[in-house]
């Protein structure tokens, strides 16, 4: 019975996350192919081709709009990753710099960020990890505790 109901539960997550409209790779490969259509009619200027160009112009603005506004729907369907304001921590905000050093306690594993490649942060080095303080993200090397790189207003 444990079994089934912690199915249920899994299945209740991961079903929201396969209905959505667009997933980051789709929106991904459209800004490709944008890119793919805006090199193409380079080309074609150069060339001299001038046969409906202002056409193809309008068409890569329509599909530069529409990118926009693929990537504004993904963020408004996955709000959970990018929200920002509602954080809670057993401090008080301090605006940390590069180069400053970290007590344990703002660093700990409860603050780390467990998929960086979610929010489209870089990969780090070992003893590394990217910590979230209220809306800012700092790289900490966890055995200095010291602050590597910071980025401000992160989550927004």
């Amino acid at each position: 019975m444990r079994k089934l109901i912690i199915l249920g539960l899994m299945a209740a997550t991961a079903l929201p996350g396969a209905a959505m409209a667009q997933s980051r790779s789709e929106v991904r490969h459209s800004q490709h192919e944008l890119r793919e259509e805006q090199r193409e009619l380079r080309q074609a200027q150069r060339h001299g081709d001038r046969r409906d160009v202002r056409e193809e112009r309008r068409d890569v603005r329509d599909a530069r709009r529409e990118v926009r506004e693929d990537w504004r729907d993904y963020r408004r369907t996955h709000r959970d990753a990018y929200r920002g304001g509602n954080w809670r921590a057993p401090f008080r905000y301090n605006r940390w710099n590069q180069g400053q050093q970290l007590r344990p306690v703002y660093y700990i594993s409860r603050y780390y960020i467990s998929d960086p490649y979610r929010y489209r942060l870089p990969r780090v080095g070992a003893n590394q990890r990217w910590v979230r303080h209220y809306n800012d993200v700092m790289l900490v090397n966890v055995r200095t505790g010291r602050v590597i790189q910071v980025h401000r207003g992160f989550f927004w």
